[in-house]
This record gives C-alpha cells, structure tokens and sequence, in this order.
C-alpha cells in the first residue's frame, strides 16, 4: 500500500541515504533500528516531504509521487494519506490538549469545528487522555503530551503513521504508557512505521523489523528471525551492543 524506491537524500557532502527501497503492505507494523545517524529519521521525514530527497520514489494508494519534484497537491494528498507522531512532541503551547487535536481536521481537512471536536475527543478518550482536554502542553507530562501527538495522528485516521523515536525524549516511567498506547492502535491494524530503540515493543508488536545502517536497508525480516537469526555481521554487531537477554 505505499512503496519506496532508490531514495538519495545528501546534507551538504553528507550522504544520508543510499538508494534505500521499502515495501509497507496494509496492516504493517514495521520497526526500523539503526545507530544514530544510520538514516532512520531522514527516510520517515522523506517519506512525509518534511525533508525533501535528492531522488525517489513515492508510491501510495496506487499513485506514484516523485520525492524531488513533487508538486504541492500531491504532498498535500500524501499528507492527507499519512500522520507523523514526532520525537519531541510538537504541540502548540497556546492551544489545549483539544485544541491540538483538532487542529489537522480544521484546518488542513475542512472538517466543520462542531465534527471535529467530536473526533478529537474521542481520539483523546482513546488514549486515555478525557480528563485533559482543557490543558495547556506545559500542564501535561511528556508521556501525556506524546499521547496527544498520538491522538492528533490517529484523528485523521490516516491509512499509515510514521513514528519518530517516540518514546526517547521521555523519562524512563514514562515510556511503558506510550507504547501500550501504540501497542493499541496496532492491535486495531493501523499501518505503522516505528523508529526506535524499544526492542521489547519491536518483538512484541512489529510483524517486520529493518535495521539500517550508514544510509542503507542492511538487513530486514520478522522480529524472531532478526533477533535470533541475523544473518549480517552488522547487524549482529549492532544487536549484541543493545539486545536484552530476555528477548
């Protein structure tokens, strides 16, 4: 249901990424690990056009974007098709829990205020949140404010979200509670894509795991065969530094 080909995407002499290619069929759970600076990030923000790549392609509901030369309206109907749920939250700080939520229906969807605010309650019940609709960003915790990123995404009940570490700015008892939320939302066979680190969730949730490195898709296949099984040194190397025994 969305594809991309050979993408390139360079910071000054920096080569980010290096042709890399990805397949993500409806219902996906994909986990995508990598050291820091392996190109995880970039290629989310590609896909999404909130960095724009050198070259590649966008395939998504059968219609095919090119990542460079992409006009206006076909980023806006990718964005249309897709959430992001960023590392750092992203809230505005001078609108409330509800406000934040509703922002995506109203202003880029048209969605009339009265339905919007509707949904984003409900969006908000469903992470957990009914008591907060009247709170401002700096009255919620950091697990609270990723759990209104989180709602914002699924709102515009999008056909895939892309989420960005989402659980490494927050304090250690914060992040069970937001990945049992992402944990829900995959249950109900939302397309999702996850950067992170979190290897319990990447075993437990995703039905493929891709680990990247140096701009390229190293190695990919299901979480049992990567973690038990790799068949790359780097990503065996990779592994031994960060998987826990219990996996």
């Amino acid at each position: 249901m969305i594809e991309v080909k050979d993408v390139y995407k360079k910071f000054d002499r920096h080569e980010v990424l290096k042709g890399v290619s990805l397949k993500v069929e409806t219902g996906d759970v994909i986990v995508i690990l990598g050291v820091s600076g392996s190109g995880k990030t970039t290629l989310l923000r590609c896909i999404n056009f909130l960095d724009k790549a050198d070259s590649g392609t966008l395939t998504i509901a059968g219609e095919t974007v090119d990542l460079k030369h992409a006009s206006k309206k076909e980023i806006l109907t990718v964005r249309k098709k897709t959430a992001f749920v960023f590392q750092n939250h992203n809230l505005f700080n001078n609108k409330t829990a509800l406000e934040n939520v509703m922002e995506g229906l109203v202003i880029v969807r048209k969605v009339p205020k009265a339905e919007a605010e509707k949904r984003a309650k409900e969006a908000l019940d469903k992470v957990g949140l009914a008591e907060k609709y009247d709170s401002y960003p700096s009255q919620l915790s950091g697990g609270q404010q990723q759990r209104v990123g989180i709602a914002r995404a699924i709102v515009l009940n999008p056909e895939i979200i892309m989420f960005d570490e989402p659980t490494s700015a927050l304090d250690p008892e914060l992040v069970g509670e937001t990945l049992k939320i992402m944990k829900k939302i995959a249950d109900e066979g939302v397309t999702m894509i996850v950067v992170t680190h979190e290897m319990a969730f990447a075993s437990e949730v995703a039905n493929k795991v891709i680990f990247m490195d140096e701009g390229v898709i190293v190695e990919e296949g299901p979480p049992e065969e990567i973690f038990s099984n790799p068949k790359e040194e780097r990503t065996r190397r990779f592994l031994k530094r960060i998987l826990p025994e219990s996996i």
